[in-house]
């Protein structure tokens, strides 16, 4: 079953950050944390999920995700502050 999601990983709290998107956020979220393809998350440690979105259609995920790639960083520090204000792991609460 697909669950199209927009996410953020993240180094640490305020640290790096990472844009995706993906049809399975728990499956991808799982690739990030067990460092299972090279890639930017990897070199640097973002394995912390910090923020997500969920949508019914891809196409609309892939839009959202631009537009928060093509944003501040401000911006994505606070759409994460406003969702999880804490930093926590979210990858937990995903099952």
């Amino acid at each position: 079953m697909r669950e199209p999601a927009v996410y953020i990983m993240a180094s640490q709290r305020n640290g790096t950050l990472y844009t995706g998107v993906t049809s399975d956020l728990a499956r991808r979220v799982f690739e990030h944390r067990t460092k299972a393809k090279a890639g930017f998350t990897r070199q640097y440690n973002c394995i912390l999920l910090v923020w997500y979105e969920r949508y019914e259609r891809m196409d609309e995920a892939i839009a959202r995700e631009k537009q928060i790639k093509a944003g501040s960083r401000k911006a994505k520090l606070r759409l994460i502050e406003e969702m999880n204000p804490h930093w926590e792991d979210l990858y937990e609460g995903l099952a």
